[in-house]
């Protein structure tokens, strides 16, 4: 998956796969806040102006 969304040009540390058991509460909620810091120190996606502009178009067809 990750050779795929870097070749569209994402960065593929933006997917990110983790095994956590539902008896490991700490642990999720460690995973996802590092998850969280790195794609906030990664920035903005670079698909959210096309992403927002298909947006637009459609509500503007609607």
């Amino acid at each position: 998956m990750k050779k795929l969304i870097e070749f569209y040009g994402i960065d593929p540390e933006r997917l990110s796969l983790k095994w956590v058991s539902s008896a490991e509460g700490p642990r999720f909620a460690k995973v996802i806040t590092e998850f969280v810091d790195k794609i906030r120190e990664i920035g903005p996606s670079p698909l959210r102006p096309k992403v927002l502009m298909e947006a637009v178009s459609v509500e503007k067809a609607s």
